[in-house]
Parts: structure tokens; C-alpha cells; sequence
């Protein structure tokens, strides 16, 4: 299997060349505060199968035996990872199809805020947004790109 992946802006660009694992939605306080979200999904793979293609994370050691890697330019969340391990997580919204990734548990859920259950029945509203109105690395490498 080989998956890509990469920041918002472009200036870090990712592939694996090899199986995922263990998808899952985080929702500890932990993951909460280091994606500014409800949870964060993240998917395994083994750090011999990353290639770093574009630039390369910079770090924040949020625990004693826990690093997180998120792009130096536009901050966008990138991995988790447990030192000395042989595999990191990667963000599945930093993959370029994140929908080929399907969670399959929900840990850290001590720490899951109690409406997240409900947002699926929340009222549905559509961007109508043009692609080209934003500054986004497109969901594929490119041979160059100019982080703005």
C-alpha cells in the first residue's frame, strides 16, 4: 500500500510505502489541545515505510515519551510519535484521501466531550467556496510548490 500525505500550506509532504494500522479517533485531553479540535484521528504506520518528500516536521515533546511533528510553516498537525517505537501515527486529515482511512475505534473516551456524539444530527450546510480562492496545497505532490 502507498499513501501520501502533507500540510496545508506544502512545505512538508509525506509518503508510506507500506501497510496502516490501528486507525483511530483520539479523543484525550492530550490529542484534544494538539489538534484544536474534539479528537484526533490518526492512522499507524511503521517509520521505515515514511518518506519525508517535502521539508520535514519540526517537534513539540507534549509527555515524557510522547513528540508530535507538525509543519514548521502553517502548523497544520502532522504526527504522534512514541519514542523508541517502530511506527508513528499520522494525521488521517493530512492524508491526501482521508476517506480511504476509516477509523475503527474511538480511544482516550474518558476524555470525549459528551455532544460530540450528537454532531451527525446537527443541521448540514454546504461551502460553495472556489477552490481557487484559497492558498491550499493541492491533495497530490507536485513537482514544485511555493508555501504562502
Amino acid at each position: 500500500m502507498t499513501v501520501s500525505g502533507g500540510c496545508q500550506c506544502g512545505a512538508v509532504r509525506y509518503r508510506i510505502d507500506g501497510p496502516l494500522s490501528n486507525p483511530h479517533i483520539c479523543h484525550c485531553r492530550m490529542c484534544q489541545k494538539a489538534a484544536g479540535n474534539f479528537f484526533q484521528p490518526l492512522v499507524n504506520a511503521q517509520k521505515k515505510d515514511v518518506a519525508w518528500t517535502r521539508g520535514r516536521p519540526a517537534h513539540f515533546q507534549s509527555s515524557a515519551n510522547v513528540r508530535r511533528g507538525f509543519c514548521p510553516a502553517c502548523g497544520t498537525p502532522l504526527t504522534f510519535e512514541t519514542l523508541g517505537a517502530r511506527h508513528l501515527n499520522v494525521t488521517i486529515g493530512s492524508l491526501d484521501d482521508p476517506a480511504a482511512v476509516k477509523p475503527v475505534t474511538q480511544d482516550g473516551v474518558e476524555s470525549r466531550i459528551a455532544w460530540v456524539k450528537d454532531l451527525a444530527r446537527l443541521p448540514e450546510i454546504f461551502t460553495d467556496a472556489p477552490a481557487a480562492a484559497n492558498h491550499q496545497h493541492p491533495d497530490h505532490d507536485t513537482q514544485a510548490w511555493t508555501a504562502r
